[in-house]
């Protein structure tokens, strides 16, 4: 069976969905995206969408900032997610990419008077840091970009050259990923992952005001870590040096999901292996990517292929 996505208002298979050389998104970055993960669950023979609708309403967040129009809500953007998940036959983990971007094929640098356009792909996609036995970091040379340069709490397509040119730097220099800075030169973010420390038994990550993404998986482990640990989480601005001195270190993002940092900048944190919390936090949100737990029944969208899809209403089983 092809892979399909959806174009240009209908499904259609995905090597049939191409874009134009002189697509206004190509050459000016002016689109946004995300980063859904499909999460097969081969016991129950079924998929979590896991928060589904945070994420489109992220994506709609980006789109006002870019000026796009969307002609679709978010119950709508999910339904039209579950029937190309269940045209495109994966049996396994999947990763899904909505993708709104300025569709003229003009060469003009402006945001209006551009006609805009959306987009859905599915793809089958590896884990983007190993999970199980840790990651080693350096902070990058490159600084994250600040709010009033391109507005990181959009995943903005353009503002991605900021994160491929300090991951590159990190790979080539023996690293498996970067941390950037801000430009002030506090701790913001990985490459494309959140960042947390604990602190003296406390979870520690940086603030909005920051220049973060604000994270689904972030927040997810921040309520996890309160409901089910009873340990809160501290936002505020955190030192380059207290990144050294932490307990633990870990990532979180769609992709990366809960990826424990060992080693930053040839400096080993706490033991130099996957800490307490670390685990406690990953054996958690391991149940509820799956949908396991119906404490967070609001979190999933669950799609069992083969079920007759109901227009305008979620699938939940």
């Amino acid at each position: 069976m092809p892979a399909y996505a959806f174009f240009h208002g209908q499904f259609m298979p995905l090597s049939e969905a191409r874009i134009g050389i002189m697509t206004h998104a190509l050459h000016y970055g002016t689109a946004c995206f995300e980063g859904i993960r499909g999460h097969w669950d081969s016991e129950q023979e079924r998929f979590c969408l896991f928060r589904i609708h945070d994420h489109y309403k992220r994506m709609l967040e980006g789109c006002r900032i870019l000026k796009i129009g969307s002609p679709y809500s978010i119950d709508a953007l999910w339904q039209l997610t579950g029937e190309l998940l269940e045209k495109s036959g994966y049996r396994e983990s999947v990763y899904i990419r909505p993708l709104a971007y300025k569709s003229s094929e003009v060469l003009a640098i402006r945001l209006h008077n551009v006609e805009d356009d959306f987009l859905i792909a599915v793809t089958t996609f590896p884990p983007y840091l190993d999970v199980e036995k840790g990651v080693r970091c350096c902070t990058s040379s490159w600084r994250r970009v600040d709010d009033t340069m391109v507005p990181p709490r959009g995943k903005i397509c353009g503002i991605y050259v900021n994160s491929a040119l300090a991951k590159t730097e990190a790979q080539e220099n023996g690293f498996d990923e970067a941390i950037l800075l801000t430009h002030d030169g506090h701790v913001c973010e990985g490459s494309a992952e959140n960042i947390f420390l604990v602190l003296q038994g406390k979870l520690v990550t940086p603030p909005s005001s920051d220049d973060i993404l604000m994270g689904i998986t972030r927040d997810t482990v921040i309520k996890l870590a309160k409901n089910e640990l009873g340990v809160d989480t501290i936002e505020r601005q955190v030192d380059r040096s207290e990144l050294y001195v932490a307990e633990e270190c870990f990532f979180t993002g769609t992709a990366a999901a809960i990826a424990p940092i060992l080693e930053i900048d040839r400096r080993v944190i706490g033991r130099g292996e996957i800490g307490e919390m670390t685990a406690r936090l990953q054996k958690l949100f391991g149940e509820v990517m799956l949908g396991r737990n119906p404490k967070y029944s609001g979190w999933y969208y669950l799609v069992a292929p083969g079920t007759p899809i109901q227009s305008g209403r979620k699938r939940i089983i």
